[in-house]
């Protein structure tokens, strides 16, 4: 199973290396006859967050619609007449949309929860759920419990409980004689029966710190049950840079996807993606641009790693592959053309306060989903986000603070 949310960027054509400034409210056909595309920045298939701090956002922003607080934009127009009056604010009710993300996300785990479900397989367990495995100490709960809540809420509640990755799955979980996961909600030995676990739903398990040797055999406990994964490491392993530039070679889309128009539509949201090997010659082209002052800054330089901050961006990119003890080390990252997205005033609030400059967004699209053997069972969207930072930021991640969540004017 996977909840997977593709990122995407619009995207302006060209070589130049300025700014590209378009007006808000633009209509997407104005867009299109502009030259701007949409193309897609990353896939991610492990720990997809912002699906629930995307939907506050945008409750607060249709709420702020509605009682007044955009109606009048502040600024003045002169009439034919010599008289100045205010300009109407384009934010209307109608123009920000809706999201409910909460209750996709929710939906698609209870999904994938009732194909699971049946018998108890287990001589121990008297009942199924949901197990969210999280990050200790985990700082973004708030993007977690609502989707855990939801599912509590449901008409038929789903039960759902909460797993610390490393050490409190090792000692709060076991396999039964059929592979099941059990789950105590409470420890062992405290009388307590177990969960019999349907869905393991990682909300950890993305970073390379979390797999020393504790954290290898939590992996493995998990993959080796009979629970739905979301995702299964093969899921996971998806979500690396060097499959996203695989499924860009010649004819790879057309092995899953039989529908010619469905082919080029996709392969338009993509960007150049080289390998940085050194014995292939995509491999020794794309040396050569990343090396190159002239070339380099169109591009970032991306490792297969999770969690925002590990990209090199532009000029960056030479001095950063010279100072590797070897250019077998290279080969560990992927060359992606830069995209080039325009740019629109608008004012950010963060932690560091509230500025109004230039700025840029990026959106999200979360999907469901569920396969068994080969045959798609669920294929869906479920959910969008959209994220928004300043023009001159490279990164962008909200949690690592290179940006905010944002409402699409539409």
């Amino acid at each position: 199973m996977g909840l997977f949310r593709s990122d995407y960027m619009l995207h302006v054509p060209g070589d130049c290396n300025e700014e590209v400034k378009v007006e808000v409210g633009v209509s997407l056909e104005e867009k299109e006859n502009a030259g701007l595309r949409l193309k897609q920045v990353e896939f991610n298939t492990i720990a997809c967050a912002g699906g629930c701090h995307a939907k506050k956002v945008v409750d607060m922003h249709r709420y702020l619609t509605r009682t007044g607080v955009y109606d009048d934009d502040g600024s003045l127009s002169s009439a034919a007449n010599g008289e100045e009056s205010r300009e109407k604010s384009p934010i209307t009710l109608s123009s920000l949309p809706t999201n409910e993300n909460i209750k996709g996300l929710a939906d698609s785990l209870a999904t994938a929860h009732d194909i699971y479900y049946g018998p108890v397989r287990s001589d121990l367990a008297t009942k199924t759920g949901v197990l969210f495995v999280v990050q200790p100490d985990n700082f973004n709960v708030a993007d977690e419990l609502p989707i855990e809540y939801a599912l509590w809420d449901r008409e038929s509640p789903v039960p759902t409980y909460r797993v610390e990755w490393g050490d409190d799955v090792l000692e709060r979980t076991c396999l039964g004689r059929n592979r099941e996961l059990l789950f105590y909600p409470h420890l062992q030995g405290e009388g307590s029966r177990p969960v019999e676990i349907s869905v393991v739903y990682l909300r950890a398990g993305l970073e390379v710190h979390e797999y020393d040797a504790v954290g290898i055999e939590c992996r493995v406990r998990l993959e080796q049950s009979r629970a739905i994964k979301c995702p299964s490491v093969l899921g996971h392993v998806l979500t690396f840079k060097k499959v996203q530039q695989a499924l860009m070679g010649p004819g790879v889309l057309e092995r899953f996807l039989d529908s010619k128009e469905k082919v080029l539509a996709i392969r338009d949201t993509f960007v150049g993606m080289f390998s940085m090997d050194g014995d292939s010659e995509e491999g020794r082209y794309a040396r050569g641009l990343a090396m190159d002052p002239e070339s380099a800054w169109r591009y970032i330089l991306k490792p297969s790693l999770e969690g925002g901050g590990h990209n090199i961006y532009g000029e960056d990119i030479p001095g950063f592959l010279l100072g590797m003890s070897s250019e077998s080390e290279w080969g560990r990252y992927v060359l992606m053309e830069r995209i080039r997205s325009p740019v629109v005033g608008n004012v950010l609030m963060s932690r560091m306060g509230v500025e109004e400059s230039d700025v840029v967004s990026e959106l999200g699209v979360f999907g469901l989903c569920i396969w068994k053997k080969g045959e798609i069972l669920r294929n869906k969207t479920v959910g969008w986000s959209l994220k928004t930072k300043f023009a001159d930021v490279d990164e962008m991640s909200v949690v690592k603070g290179f940006g905010c969540f944002d409402t699409p004017l539409l």
